[in-house]
C-alpha cells in the first residue's frame, strides 16, 4: 500500500509568492528561461535552471551550474522571502484553468514505493537527464520541484480535502500564465490523510518521471555514503502532488516532421486514404490530421497487431505503421527529423512552424486518456515517448522539500 509523509515545507511568504512561482524545468529551454528570468532576481528559475546567471557557452551540466543553483537556492532560503513551516504538513493544491478544476495533496511520497513499484511508471527515462537532475538534488540537499501523480480517488480522501478547503483559507493565491489560478491550503492534521492513502494499492506517474527515478538514486547515493538506512531520513521521500484520476486533463502531444520528401508523401498517399479535412484536430481515437503545404487532411490508423495495450495508443500505432516505416524514423527520442508540440499550444502552433519552413508536415493527434496510461502502467508496459501532455501543470517555487 502507497505511503505519504507530512513534511516541513519551505513556502514563499503571500507578498512574494508571484515573484518567486515558475514554469516546472522541463517545459522550458534554457533560452527562455533566461528570457523569462530577465530582470526577476527571486524567479525560481535561478534554481530550476541556474544556466542562465551563466555564461551562454557554459554547457547545462557543467559543475559551476549545479553550484550555482544551490547557492541561488540557499540565498532564497535564507532571505526574508521564504519560511519554513514548523511542523510537518500536508497541503492541498488547486488548479483552476477556465472550466476545469483539479485539486490534490502536496505531500511526500516514498523512494521505497518507487522502487518497489507501488508507483507506476509508463514512461522510459534517459540517463542524462537522470544524472543531471540527481546531481541539481544532491547538490542543493532539496527537491526543488514536485512530481505529478495521480490515483484512484476515494470519497474518504475526497473527503479529508474538502474538509481542509472547508476550514481554512488559501495560504498562497496565485494567477500564472494562461490565466491559471493557483491555489494552495495547509494542515498539520496529517494523520487520517496518512491513513487513506495507505489504503490505496498505487500511485501513477503523470508527469516527472527523472524527477521520481533521481530521487531514487539521491536516495541510494546516501544511504551508500552516510549509512542512512531505507525510509529512514528526508531523503528518502521526495514531493508530490497527487490529484484524482477523474480530474486529470490529458491534451494531445502532437509531432512535427521537419524535412519530408517526395517520395516519402507520395508513399503516404499510396499507403493510406488521405481525407481532406476541415478539422485540424482528430474527434476521435485512431484518427490522425496531417497539415501539408497548406492542406489538413485526416487517415485512419490500422489496428495493433498485438494484444499489448500499449500497442493500441495511437503514438504507438502512428510510429510502428507510419512514422517508422513511411519516414525512417525509428527511435523518436534521438531522431533530428522528428519534433514534439504540446497540445496547450494548439493546431495554430503547428501551422506556424510548418508555413514558416521550420517543418513540412504537422501530425494532430487524438490525447491519450487517463484510463491507458493507467492500462499500461499496470501491465508494466511503457509509452513511446511523448505520449501524454497534462495540462494545467503545476508550478515551481510554492514548496521546497529539503533534507
Amino acid at each position: 500500500m502507497a505511503i505519504i509523509h507530512p513534511f516541513k515545507g519551505w513556502l514563499p511568504r503571500p507578498e512574494h509568492t508571484d515573484e518567486v512561482a515558475c514554469v516546472p524545468y522541463d517545459v522550458i529551454s534554457t533560452d527562455e528561461a533566461r528570457e523569462m528570468a530577465h530582470g526577476k532576481p527571486n524567479s525560481f528559475l535561478h534554481v530550476i535552471r541556474p544556466e542562465i546567471d551563466l555564461p551562454e557557452d557554459v554547457a547545462f551540466n557543467d559543475d559551476r551550474v549545479y553550484e550555482k543553483g544551490a547557492e541561488n537556492l540557499k540565498n532564497l532560503l535564507d532571505s526574508n522571502l521564504f519560511y519554513q513551516d514548523q511542523k510537518p504538513a500536508i497541503y492541498i493544491y488547486q488548479l483552476e484553468a477556465g472550466s476545469h478544476t483539479q485539486t490534490g495533496v502536496f505531500t511526500c511520497a516514498s523512494v521505497q514505493d518507487y522502487d518497489n513499484d507501488v508507483i507506476l511508471k509508463h514512461e522510459l527515462t534517459r540517463p542524462d537527464k537522470e544524472d543531471d537532475r540527481t546531481r541539481h538534488i544532491l547538490t542543493q540537499s532539496a527537491h526543488a520541484e514536485p512530481v505529478m501523480l495521480t490515483f484512484q480517488d476515494t470519497e474518504d480522501i475526497s473527503f479529508q480535502i474538502e474538509k481542509v478547503m472547508i476550514t481554512n483559507s488559501p495560504i498562497i493565491e496565485h494567477q500564472g500564465e494562461g490565466g491559471v489560478v493557483h491555489r494552495i491550503w495547509k494542515t498539520h492534521t496529517t494523520a487520517d490523510f496518512v491513513e487513506q492513502f495507505s489504503r490505496i494499492a498505487h500511485f501513477y506517474v503523470a508527469d516527472g518521471h527523472h524527477r521520481c527515478k533521481s530521487a531514487s538514486r539521491v536516495a541510494e547515493q546516501l544511504r551508500n555514503k552516510k549509512g542512512i538506512f531505507p525510509g529512514e531520513g528526508e531523503s528518502e521521500y521526495f514531493p508530490v502532488v497527487l490529484f484524482p484520476m477523474k480530474e486529470m486533463q490529458i491534451l494531445p502531444y502532437n509531432r512535427l516532421i521537419v524535412k519530408v520528401t517526395d517520395d516519402q508523401w507520395t508513399a503516404l498517399e499510396n499507403e493510406f486514404i488521405l481525407k481532406p479535412s476541415e478539422a485540424e484536430a482528430p474527434g476521435e481515437k485512431g484518427i490522425v490530421c496531417i497539415y501539408y503545404k497548406g492542406t489538413w487532411y485526416e487517415i485512419k490508423l490500422p489496428e495493433a497487431a498485438s494484444g499489448a495495450t500499449v500497442d493500441s495508443l495511437d503514438a504507438a500505432r502512428l510510429q510502428n505503421f507510419v512514422l517508422n516505416p513511411i519516414f525512417g524514423i525509428e527511435n523518436p527520442r534521438t531522431d533530428e527529423n522528428i519534433r514534439f508540440v504540446g497540445g496547450i499550444r494548439g493546431t495554430a502552433e503547428l501551422r506556424q512552424r510548418v508555413d514558416s519552413g521550420k517543418a513540412d508536415l504537422a501530425f494532430s493527434m487524438y490525447p491519450t486518456s487517463i484510463q491507458e496510461l493507467v492500462d499500461v502502467s499496470d501491465n508494466g508496459e511503457l509509452m513511446p515517448p511523448k505520449s501524454t501532455w497534462f495540462e494545467p501543470k503545476i508550478k515551481s517555487g510554492f514548496i521546497v522539500h529539503t533534507f
